[in-house]
Formats: structure tokens, sequence, C-alpha cells
């Protein structure tokens, strides 16, 4: 293949006695012509290699009927009003409703489908909603009001919000919120942001978090230097705009909550790494005892507390959900409850004024997500209203499998395959994350169902850096620790192998952001083990990831270049500084957005040129950018083109056979993609096991 030239500058920089090479430094900058030039002929080379791909306009087809299945979250009660947010089949974006009323449609705000909400709150008693939205996926949230009952404007925008927790006030007449990086706020309706009084701040850069107790008295405060950095936590009186303090910065990562019962109840992994549940007086929030202690194999997520003496705690065992209740003042163990699969329970929601039901989301690979209600008082947990869209294909199972890593540490991968397959090795896909403490739990995603169905097997490495085990499961895989994360993967990948699903041929490789680091390492480390991968919005360039995007709030996960001893760290396997001229490097999709404001592009643009210029396989190197969307969120059509063309690339280059062409395929594929994306609709991946973000 014939890639565009990109002109190699003998740049070498020294930085801590370490002289190292950056040979593409001038694609950083986007705005440059060269490097629009460069992007534009990429692009070109792309949509050539795209149009070739066979796979391509079935599973675009195909996805469009598995996104049928929608997306629905637990019920948020405000008095005798119930809010959701949901996707009904058809829809770009979900929408919040109330009833079966809309009360806020992100296509009704911008009907070219470029905004997207990126968080909402009900007042205290259903009459106004809060809510935040973004433009062409920059994340930059505006900070919005509306009457719910009309949907009538009442406030804002208030800028800088990203992703900010909103906590009204008792009396509705105005809410706490964060400015991104420089502290908690509160505003009084009406007036102009700029009146807006700073009430908590923990030095700039500080990632924070608010919660609201029901009765409206207490707010609890988090702030902490980084994204898995622990935290401090305060409690706020409201009645006297009293704060204290209730666990002190650098300690352990804690969340806090005033109960319907008037008590404060912590749930921390200090002196507990899989986490436990204590109990104090707000009046005296520093003062914990324990009232569920640790687990030793299970890591507790969350817990909500319900009428007559039960707290409901959610657990991750092993990467698997499960459901307990404890008594509320002795903290023992008194059952469980039984979920439909061995799968992922989240988003524990109660009333707030307490009560005896409680509700939550259950889904796995092959049960698409529905909510479910718990009765404290009947024991019985039914499905809430139905979730919508079809049931999973029948023919598609999973398994949960265990290897050992380098060191010998037990890592256990999720396989999802087709029950039916007559035997032998399959091209295959293996994902992870491994990175922010964050746990990669079964989930519903049109994407994987798509894949398997067409005869691949699918497999999500549970890898330290992650939560699956706790805090020291991620502690084990950041900062000098990293390369943990990138044994563990190599380590599912030969289990792959060794058991037959496929071969290096065979497999490819997915992984976004930091999952994108991920890939990026074992193109590097391994470029034997696997065919092929999709690298998507990845971190590359460890040593300047700190320079663009969200970069400096993730040192506490991955050190600092600034700092000798780090810089080490992060040049002993920074993918862009360990591409080798004459490797024959898999089959490699590298994907951007423009509007990627916590990724900057500048990873996969020097990298991409990198193999170019190194790889002597013969197979290719190219480079996916898409405008009008950034990191997060985007519309249902964009998230079914960018995964048809993944799927599509992975498929070509692991040998995954032919689609069979069957009569009317132009037609099907014309009508599927004429209902799901619309006339003229922008065109990214469905919420799922291959798409994962920090």
């Amino acid at each position: 293949m014939s890639y565009p030239p990109a002109v190699r500058l003998p740049y070498v920089e020294s930085l801590h006695g370490h002289e190292i090479a950056d040979p593409y430094r001038w694609l950083e900058d986007a705005g440059d012509p060269a490097t629009k030039t460069w992007q534009a002929e990429q692009d070109t080379l792309w949509l050539e290699h795209a149009g070739r791909l066979p796979w391509r306009e079935r599973l675009r087809a195909r996805l469009a009927e598995l996104g049928q299945a929608g997306q629905v979250t637990p019920p948020v009660w405000r008095g005798e009003r119930c809010f959701e947010l949901r996707r009904d089949p058809g829809q770009e974006h979900p929408v919040v409703r109330s009833g079966e009323r809309v009360v806020l449609d992100p296509m009704r705000l911008d009907p070219t489908g470029l905004t997207t909400v990126d968080g909402w709150e009900p007042s205290p008693d259903g009459e106004l909603l809060a809510y935040q939205v973004s433009r062409r996926g920059e994340e930059r949230a505006e900070l919005h009001v509306l009457e719910t009952g009309t949907g009538r404007a009442v406030d804002g925008p208030i800028h800088g919000c990203r992703y900010s927790p909103v906590a009204w006030t008792s009396r509705g007449d105005g809410f706490f919120y964060i400015r991104f990086g420089q502290g908690v706020y509160r505003h009084l309706l009406g007036e102009p942001p700029e009146r807006d009084a700073l009430v908590f701040t923990a030095g700039e850069g500080a990632s924070y978090g608010l919660a609201m107790s029901g009765c409206g008295r207490w707010l609890t405060v988090s702030a902490a230097p980084g994204a898995s950095a622990p935290n401090e936590l305060w409690l706020a009186d409201l009645t006297g705009r009293e704060l204290r303090r209730v666990q002190p910065a650098g300690q352990a990562h804690s969340v806090a909550a005033v109960a319907p019962d008037g008590l404060l109840y912590v749930l921390t992994d200090r002196d507990a790494p899989r986490g436990r549940i204590c109990v104090a007086d707000p009046a005296l929030p520093g003062r914990w005892t324990e009232l569920v202690p640790e687990d030793p194999e299970a890591v507790t997520t969350s817990f909500t507390v319900l009428e007559g003496g039960t707290l409901l705690v959610a657990r991750v065992r092993h990467g698997l959900s499960e459901l307990d209740l404890h008594d509320q003042v002795s903290g023992r163990r008194t059952g469980g409850i039984p979920l439909p699969g061995s799968g992922t329970a989240g988003s524990l929601t109660t009333r707030p004024e307490g009560g005896h039901e409680a509700w939550f989301t259950y889904t796995d690979a092959v049960t698409p997500p529905a909510v479910w209600r718990y009765d404290a008082r009947t024991g019985a947990a039914t499905r809430w209203p139905a979730a919508p869209g079809p049931s999973a294909p029948p023919d598609v199972e999973s398994r949960q499998l265990t290897c050992r890593s380098k060191d010998g540490t037990p890592v256990r991968v999720v396989v999802v395959a087709r029950r039916s397959w007559p035997g032998g090795p399959r091209p295959a896909i293996l994902t992870g994350y491994g990175g922010f403490g964050r746990s990669l739990t079964p989930a519903y995603a049109a994407d994987s169902l798509a894949w398997v169905e067409a005869g691949g097997v699918l497999a999500i490495a549970g890898l330290r850096g992650g939560g699956e085990e706790g805090e020291a499961w991620h502690r084990a895989g950041m900062r000098e620790h990293k390369q943990n994360v990138f044994d563990d993967f190599a380590a599912v990948a030969r289990l792959l192998v060794a058991e037959g699903w496929t071969t290096p041929s065979q497999l490819g490789l997915w992984g976004e952001s930091n999952g994108g680091l991920l890939v990026g390492a074992m193109l590097t480390q391994h470029p034997d083990l696997f065919g092929a991968a999709v690298c998507a919005a990845p971190l590359l360039d460890m040593v300047r990831y700190e320079h663009s995007g969200l970069g400096r709030a993730w040192r506490q996960e991955y050190g600092s270049a600034e700092v000798p001893e780090e810089l080490a760290w992060l040049l002993a396997y920074s993918p862009y500084h360990h591409v080798e001229p004459g490797t024959a490097y898999p089959a490699t999709l590298f994907t951007t957005a423009a509007g990627d404001t916590r990724v900057d592009p500048m990873h996969a643009r020097k990298m991409c040129a990198a193999l170019q210029w190194a790889s002597s396989g013969g197979r290719p190197v190219l480079l996916r950018h898409e405008s009008g969307v950034g990191h997060g969120a985007r519309a249902v059509s964009r998230s079914i083109a960018f995964a048809a063309d993944a799927l599509a690339f992975l498929a070509a280059w692991t040998g995954l056979s032919d689609p069979p062409r069957l009569a009317g395929d132009a037609d099907r594929v014309d009508a599927a993609a004429g209902a799901q994306l619309g006339a003229g609709a922008p065109q990214v991946v469905t919420d799922g096991a291959l798409r994962q973000e920090e």
C-alpha cells in the first residue's frame, strides 16, 4: 500500500538525561497546512479501503437491527413524579421522560444530532430540570434549567460545567454545581453566573463530586487531585453552613451520603481494598464505625438504605455482579437477590425520602438492559416496565475463563461465542481496558453480538489497572506497575490460542482511550500475537500526553514526564517510542474524532505515520478520522457507522468468511440504514463491551 508522505524530522528532545526522538512532532498541530494535507490524504486512503470491505454494509444493516434494543435507566423519583432516560427504537439519542411525556429531547435542541445531553437532575418537587449539553463532541457542557411541564427555558447557560453533578437546594431556588477544574459553586435561579459563589475548592485541576441528602440538609463534597487518586471528603450542614471533614486527602477512595434514617454512611476502601461500609453521626462525621466489613473476594460498589432496617449492597465478584441484603444495625448478611443471569447489575435508585423499593438495571452479554424493582416488604424482584427492543439471539452464550499472567497472577476473561459452532479456531476479537479502577463487566452490545453472529469470538479481559478485584488490583496496574496490564493482556491472548478458540493470525484487538494505549503496547511488544487491531482514540505518546486533552488530570494514573523516575516508567512502554523499522506489524486501524477534548487525535496521527514508515509485513496501517463528534456520547447512527467500519476491518484481516450473498441485500441495507440513520443524519459505537472510556 502506498501511504501519504510524512516527513521524518531529525527532532530529538533531551529530557532528564534521555535523548528522545520525535520525528513526527509536526503532526501535533492539527491546524498546520502540512498536517491538514496529510490528514486529507489519509481520509482518502481509508475510504478507498473501507469501500472494499466485504462485511461493511451487512454489518451496518445488522447493527441497526440489534440496536433496536434501546436504552433505559432506573427511575428517578421526585415526589410522585418519575423521571427516566430512555431511547426507543429509531431514536438517535436517549430522551428524558416523565411518565409518557418527553421533557428533554436533544434532537429537538439540534436536529443535526450533534448535540448530546451530558447530565440531568430534577428539582426536589420535579417542577424544574437542570441539564447539561455539549455540541460536536467537545464535552464543554453548558448548564441550563427548564420547566418540566412546559419545556420553557428558566435559566442558563452556565459554561464550563463538564459532566458536573447538580445538587438542588431543598427549596428548589438554586443548586450547587462544579466548574471544571475550579471548585464547587452555588447558583441562585435567575442570577447571572458571574455572581455565583465559590463555596469549596481544593486547588487548580482537582476533580470534584457532589451529592445532596434526600431531606436537602446535608451536602457531601469530594475532591481529588486526579481521575483515579484518593479523595478528601467533606460534609456540609446547610442549616448552619458548617463544613466538616469526613476524610482527609490522600488516604482512600470514599463516597458518603446521609440516608433517610439520619445517619451518615461511608463506602470506603480505607484499610479495605475491596471496600467496606461504615456509619457515623453527621455531627461527628470523621468518627466512623464499621458496619459491613470487606468481602475478601468481592468488591463492594454501591449500597442503599431501605425501609425495615435493610441495606441493599451491590458487589462485583470476579467481574460478575451480585446483590446482597444486610441488617442495617448489625451489618450481618441476611440474604440475596437472585439476578437473571451472570451479568451486571447497577445504578441502584430509591425515593429520596426513603421507602421499601429499590430499582436497578441488569444486563449481560446476551441480554439487553432492563430495569428491575425490588420490594423489601415482599422480598420479590420483578421487571419494571418492559425494556424496548428484541431479545438476544438464543444461539449465543458466554463463559468465564482464567489464565496466569507473566508473574503468576490469575487473570479472568469472559468469552462470548455461538453454541452451534462446529469446532476449531476462528476469528476473534480480544478487548480490555486496564486503567483508572474501572471494571469491565458483561453488558449487551450490538457490535459484540453482530460479530459473534457472523461467526467470530469475543473475549473481554479483566486486567490489572481496572477495578474488578478492588483498589489493590487497580494499583497493581498503574504508574510504575503499568507493564502488568500489558502482560495480563498478552497472557489472555495466549490462552485463547492455546485452548483452540483462535490463532494469532485470526486474533484481532480492540481498545479505546486507555484501552487504545493497551492496543498500542501490544502492537509494539507482541506484534506476532495477533493479526489485526482497532486502536480508537488512543493514548500513544506517553512522553507528551500531559500537554493536551485531559492529560494533566491523569498523572496520578500514569506518572509525569516532568519527574525523572516517572519519565523512565513512561518511556519503558510508550508505544510511539517503541516502533521498530522492519517489523511485520498487524493490520491496524487508528480512529480519531475531531472534537475529542479528552485524548488529542495527535497520538493516533503520530503513531500511524510511524507504523506506516516502519511496517514490513504488507498489512495496512490506516487512519479513520471523523468530524462532528468527540470522545463521549454520540448519535446512534454514528455509532453504527463506526462499529460497522471497525468490525469490517477486523473481519477482513482476521479471515472471517465473506458474508453470504442473499437476494435483495442492497434493498435491505438501504432500508435498515434509512430507518436507523435518517436522511442526512450524521453517522459511533453503542455503549457496550467494545466501547470503554475513562
